[in-house]
């Protein structure tokens, strides 16, 4: 069973999330704030946890600010937060997702099992450890870009689009299967973020952005890693 980890402040709307979850065969915690919260996530290991922004005593883009830290468990923000910037930042914080209240229930739904599927998809593989380009080095386990001997700051989307680009090294990666691994099912087709997060990669990493060698543009099919 998928274990979910409620993290909300309302009563009413935690007990409905766990009655329709549970119906639906999840095993479900609660958590009325962000200290509660980051002490299940470490104690239960749950496979997805839902997370409020406006809790009472840390703000959740802070709770997955210090999840990140430690943690790849999919993250989906529910909130009744709507701006795009509001938005942007939570997923530049780490999460994975974002759903605007008010949600039906079989949407969230659909978004947990997507996520619970794109966590078992970027399970670790043994044999792909550490990139070397002429440019910059790639270290997977550690989480680290090296440029000319600099640590090279990523914010945790672009880590996880440039992962899933150097996993899949030389083969063209399609636009909506990067949009659903890093963004979830519901940006199919919300190609703008691709772009925005691709130049971002570009300037960080390419010795010339206007021209990469190593994160190559397919225009109007996807993207490819190239050592």
């Amino acid at each position: 069973m998928t274990r979910v980890l409620v993290v909300e402040d309302e009563p009413q709307l935690v007990r409905a999330l766990e009655l329709n979850l549970r119906a639906r065969r999840y095993e479900v915690d609660a958590a009325p704030d962000g200290v509660t919260a980051l002490r299940l996530a470490a104690d239960d290991s749950p496979d997805v946890v839902l997370l409020d922004l406006g809790l009472p005593d840390i703000d959740g883009l802070e709770v997955i600010r210090r999840l990140r830290g430690w943690s790849r468990v999919p993250i989906i923000v529910v909130s009744a937060r709507q701006t795009s910037e509001e938005k942007i930042e939570a997923l530049d914080a780490g999460a994975d997702d974002y759903l605007t209240k008010p949600y039906g229930m079989d949407e969230l739904v659909a978004r947990l099992r997507a996520a619970a599927r794109r966590a078992e998809r970027a399970a670790p593989v043994d044999d792909i450890r550490l990139i070397v380009t002429e440019d910059f080095t790639v270290d997977l386990p550690a989480k680290r870009v090296v440029r000319q001997g600099t640590d090279i700051r990523l914010t945790p989307t672009e880590w996880q689009l440039l992962e899933v680009l150097v996993r899949n090294r030389g083969r063209l990666v399609g636009q909506e299967e990067l949009l659903q691994e890093v963004w979830g099912e519901s940006a199919s087709e919300q190609t703008n973020y691709l772009r925005v997060y691709m130049a971002r990669l570009r300037r960080k990493l390419e010795r010339d952005p206007a021209r990469p060698r190593h994160l190559i543009t397919f225009p109007g099919m996807g993207y490819r890693f190239d050592v």
